[in-house]
């Protein structure tokens, strides 16, 4: 059983990869916005996560483990999000002029996350996911699908970084 050290704090999460999906508690200091983690230089590479749920995709079916701790390769982590309620102020201000919310859909392996990119009103998604220097995407107001997970109920969340370079992204919702 790992015990938090007094700067430490575990926030419920979930990560996807090309063939796992984990809901966990991560570990991190107690001053991290754990929401954008990821787009910050102080991220480690590997998640330290306690309490996992572990689902395996692959050869048709899906399997379930569990771990009481798994250390997780940030470099294979394809999306990444907290756990509604579990919320933290979005990154960015209402009233910001020039931007719009543009849906999207990104297809992660064998996950759909149907939201909304926040993009220059005057550039594009084009070239906003083009201009964009970060390895994380953000997208907001999501619903997750998995058609073989059907069971998968969650509230929409309202902020998920995606690896954009690992997502096929889908203009517009159908």
């Amino acid at each position: 059983m790992y015990t938090l050290a007094p700067d430490e704090k575990a926030t419920l999460v979930m990560a996807y990869t090309q063939n796992k999906l984990a809901r966990a508690e991560v570990i991190t200091r107690e001053s991290v916005r754990v929401s954008t983690w990821l787009r910050t230089q102080g991220v480690p590479e590997y998640l330290h996560m306690i309490n996992v749920q572990l689902l395996l995709f692959g050869s048709g079916s899906v399997k379930n483990s569990t771990f009481p701790e798994m250390y997780l390769p940030v470099s294979q982590l394809l999306a990444f999000h907290i756990v509604p309620p579990t919320a933290e102020p979005l990154d960015y201000a209402d009233d910001e002029p020039n931007r719009v919310m543009a849906p999207v859909s990104a297809l992660i392996g064998t996950f759909e996350f149907k939201g909304k990119l926040r993009i220059s009103s005057k550039a594009g998604i084009a070239r906003a996911i083009e201009s964009s220097l970060s390895a994380w995407l953000s997208v907001y107001e999501v619903e997750i699908r998995n058609p073989y997970l059907p069971q998968l109920q969650l509230p929409p969340v309202p902020l998920i970084l995606i690896n954009p370079k690992q997502a096929c992204l889908g203009i517009g919702q159908p």
